[in-house]
């Protein structure tokens, strides 16, 4: 026994680190590594699907569905206050996930985040609005109820989301071959991607049978993108119930096992140990989280709003868009195995500060060209930044509570980057003074750009003990 502890000891020194096996001390198998990708990448795309039609529906739909009464600027700050209560859901999210993740296992928490996820998107499609029913049910609507209703829906969104994010990095993090963790970890950033495609193609469809400014749109037509989910959360069930664990986790249970210590709640540990990690990587995240938010939702709510184009030339704008940045992403991911992590976080930090100034001058010309090149270029950064982060936080943490620390961070983020700028961009634009959103965000990069400076380089960081100083 004591040789068997000596041996499990060894496994944390940076010169006997474990080959990433899917068993034994084997190298994995190909077909098990595009097992492990394809599960984290359909599953965060589905995922980040219902999560993003929310947002498409909060900038075209939910305004006059839910909040009929209210003046248009107004009801679009109300619309926006609901797209924003999931970023508040998140963290308790990751909190709540992150603790089974870290003490069951990364394979069948998710199995429940896409389960939980599924049930809330789906149940939003069926939902009445204030004045107006659904499939021949309700027909004056459910008045007050219907958006405390949509609230709940949002919040078990936020909720399963807050869980979705880490699991699936830390599946393809935790299974890469030595020096092609960013590589790997491309494949669930990719899903934001995919997911956005997806979310405005759907809308795009309807709008098209349907007709875009109908009755039938209003009434119907936009649950299609909601009902469509229940069918991808069928297949990615069925894609994530066929991978095994990962042997990072497996590894650190029999380590725990072997040494009979007790197990301390995931979320004191990494707050103990990794608070300064925790705190930076969540101001980093930050501006990550306004480029993408900003760039999708609010800027699809102010091309139809305040620059009046049609709602289908705006998604069409947004799937074009979608191709960019995931080229962004996957380019981005696999540079960070040679360049590192933070030097390209840091750079797209400092593009991004003149980048926003100039972002609402842009967009008030008026030209949908202009309108495309701010949506397209807003997302390009977030996807440069955006591909190495699937490898960035998971490498932070220690593999006992990785899951816990990589999504707290990256959800705390959230609720500075993600919840909170959108809402002042509708007020400030309600004001008629659009250039201050710009300040906001320029001075939110460079908050996100001292965070990530004082962050070290991660890519050559032990994956059993991340940057954790006592564990």
């Amino acid at each position: 026994m004591s040789d068997l502890y000596e041996r499990s000891h060894d496994l944390q020194k940076p010169d006997h680190r474990p080959t990433m096996t899917a068993a034994g001390n084997d190298p994995p198998e190909r077909r098990s590594l595009k097992r492990v990708a394809a599960a984290s990448s359909i599953g965060t795309t589905i995922e980040y699907y219902d999560f993003f039609i929310y947002g498409t529906a909060s900038a075209l739909v939910f305004p006059t569905v839910f909040f009929p009464g209210a003046d248009p600027a107004v009801g679009t700050i109300a619309s926006f206050a609901t797209f924003a209560v999931a970023f508040f859901a998140r963290p308790v999210g990751s909190v709540v996930f992150g603790h089974y993740g870290d003490r069951i296992g990364r394979k069948r928490t998710l199995v429940w985040t896409l389960l939980i996820m599924g049930f809330a998107t789906v149940g939003i499609g069926f939902m009445p609005g204030y004045e107006v029913g659904v499939f021949g049910f309700f027909e004056d609507g459910i008045g007050i109820v219907a958006p405390i209703l949509l609230v709940a829906m949002r919040f078990l969104q936020g909720f399963a989301v807050g869980g979705e994010w880490a699991g699936a990095t830390l599946l393809t993090a935790e299974y890469a071959p030595e020096g092609k963790r960013g590589k790997m970890a491309m494949y669930p950033q990719l899903g934001s991607a995919f997911a956005f495609f997806l979310a405005s193609g759907t809308f795009v469809i309807a709008s098209v049978t349907v007709g875009a400014t109908s009755d039938a749109f209003m009434t119907y037509g936009w649950r299609i993108p909601f009902l469509a989910s229940f069918l991808l959360v069928s297949v990615g069930l069925w894609i994530r119930l066929a991978i095994e664990e990962t042997p990072v986790f497996t590894e650190a249970q029999e380590k725990q096992s072997i040494e009979r210590a007790p197990q301390k709640l995931p979320i004191a540990e990494v707050l103990r140990v990794q608070r300064r990690e925790i705190l930076l990587a969540s101001g980093a995240m930050a501006t990550l989280f306004s480029l993408f938010y900003m760039g999708t939702a609010f800027l699809t709510s102010y091309g139809t709003g305040e620059l009046g184009f049609s709602r289908t030339k705006i998604l069409a704008m947004g799937m074009l868009a979608a191709v960019v940045f995931g080229l962004a992403t996957a380019i981005s991911a696999i540079a960070s195995d040679k360049l590192g992590r933070r030097k390209i976080i840091i750079g797209v930090f400092i593009v991004a500060i003149p980048w926003t100034l100039l972002l609402f001058p842009m967009l008030d010309t008026g030209s949908p060209i202009a309108f495309f090149v701010a949506v397209t270029g807003t997302l390009t950064l977030y996807g440069t930044a955006n591909g190495p982060i699937g490898a960035f936080l998971p490498e932070l943490f220690a593999a006992k509570f990785r899951y816990t620390g990589a999504g707290l961070s990256y959800n705390l983020g959230g609720i500075i980057g993600g919840a909170i700028p959108p809402l002042v961009a509708a007020k400030i634009v309600a004001d008629g003074s659009s250039f201050w959103v710009g300040v906001m965000l320029a001075g939110l990069a460079f908050f996100s750009l001292v965070c990530a400076y004082f962050i070290s380089e991660t890519k050559d960081a032990d994956i059993e003990r991340g940057l954790a100083a006592d564990v």
